[in-house]
């Protein structure tokens, strides 16, 4: 068989220089034959290996009927079954035509490219740091990051909490819709515990939060992440990009991080939309909707009587209280950073702490102390003890 440069040449030795078949026959040397082949096709010649039989192929039938009554049975199954029979292929064989057979008795899920109007759509999700990060006190603690991005401009937010709670959830998206500066039509979760009540319907503290910024929310349906693609993609990149290299003092230290990492990925052309987010951001923040002064509260409240040893627990801690208040019943209010407790009867303030991620503290107000102290009468005054003088023992003492 001649190559497809003899052959070119050939044809254009006839055609266009009117060379005979004898003419090429004796500049090339080939068969007048072999020539005349060249002529004749029209296509370049190709070399064909003739077809070889497999060790798969008296069971192909037999493939065929599994994948018709089950789908999506394991390529491993599938060669269980038939080395049963006397299959003694290899494996990559058989996984081979399992790949090029299973899309005929099991279509897969086709995606559309979806296309977002500025304003129309905001993702939430959580993301989970791969390290505890340090809470105080030597100790650690696991947390959690809600997560967003805008539809149409892919510009993104961040908040570190330490639950999945609705209070921190909420506290989470308020702060993300701040950082973005202004509403959306539709805020995006799956079904997340705090979020999801049953049945697509969303809890009562979710359908609170949206309904006093005026939002509307679309719960996903389970086991469908490609439905906020937009976060599953930015959470890779968080773990390749933001995490490696980083170590983090305190929440505080891990937030002001990650705001100043997600404002210099959004100042980067984003490969989907080839744009700029931070630049899209600026355009779609006109169609959307205003802030209000401040965002809805989301803090935890509940009324507790002060115990006669005044403190209140709270996630394993203990945070004193006024003890002149002992008996009576006060409100406390927990938010991201203080725990402020304060008299239902007067108003009068029983309480203010920073609010405290470590666990098994005992945390005391000074003014808390010294309340206590006065209302003892003081603190008992040790007796004091003679020291005496080691020469004395010497004495008494012969060498």
């Amino acid at each position: 068989m001649i190559d497809v440069e003899r052959w070119a040449e050939i044809r254009r030795m006839h055609r266009v220089e009117r060379l005979s078949i004898r003419e090429i026959h004796r500049r090339t040397g080939l068969h007048r034959k072999t020539i005349r082949r060249a002529l004749a096709g029209d296509a370049p010649p190709h070399y064909r290996r003739s077809a070889r039989s497999s060790k798969l192929d008296p069971f192909k039938d037999e493939i065929e009927r599994l994948l018709r009554s089950d789908p999506r049975i394991p390529g491993k199954r599938v060669r269980e079954l038939l080395e049963e029979l006397g299959y003694a292929g290899s494996k990559t064989v058989l996984d081979d035509y399992l790949r090029d057979i299973r899309p005929r008795f099991a279509p897969r899920r086709t995606y559309q490219r979806t296309v977002y109007r500025p304003a129309e759509l905001l993702q939430f999700d959580l993301f989970e740091p791969r390290q505890e990060l340090p809470v105080g006190y030597g100790q650690t603690r696991r947390g959690y990051v809600v997560t967003c991005a805008l539809g149409y401009s892919r510009a993104g937010a961040g908040t570190l909490v330490f639950s999945k709670e609705a209070p921190d959830l909420l506290f989470g998206m308020a702060r993300c819709l701040w950082r973005l500066g202004a509403l959306p039509e539709t805020v995006v979760w799956d079904r997340e515990g705090a979020i999801h009540s049953g049945d697509g319907r969303p809890t009562e503290a979710f359908a609170a939060f949206c309904g006093q910024l005026a939002l509307g929310w679309h719960i996903l349906e389970p086991a469908d992440p490609e439905s906020k693609g937009l976060l599953e993609r930015r959470h890779r990149f968080m773990r390749s990009n933001f995490e490696p290299g980083r170590s983090f003092a305190s929440p505080e230290h891990y937030q002001l991080e990650l705001d100043a990492w997600n404002e210099r990925v959004d100042r980067r052309t984003h490969r989907g939309i080839r744009a700029v987010p931070a630049e899209r951001l600026v355009e779609e923040r006109r169609r959307m909707r205003a802030l209000p002064a401040r965002p809805p509260d989301s803090d935890r409240r509940f009324v507790v009587r002060v115990p006669q040893q005044p403190y209140l627990r709270f996630e394993t801690n203990d945070y004193s209280l006024e003890p002149r208040l002992a008996g009576r019943r006060v409100e406390v209010r927990i938010s991201q950073r203080a725990i402020i407790a304060s008299a239902l009867d007067s108003g009068e303030l029983a309480a203010r702490h920073r609010r405290s991620f470590a666990h098994g503290r005992t945390l005391t107000a000074p003014e808390h102390q010294q309340a206590l102290d006065a209302l003892r009468g003081g603190r008992r005054r040790e007796p004091e003890v003679e020291i005496r003088p080691l020469a004395r023992y010497d004495r008494l003492i012969p060498a």
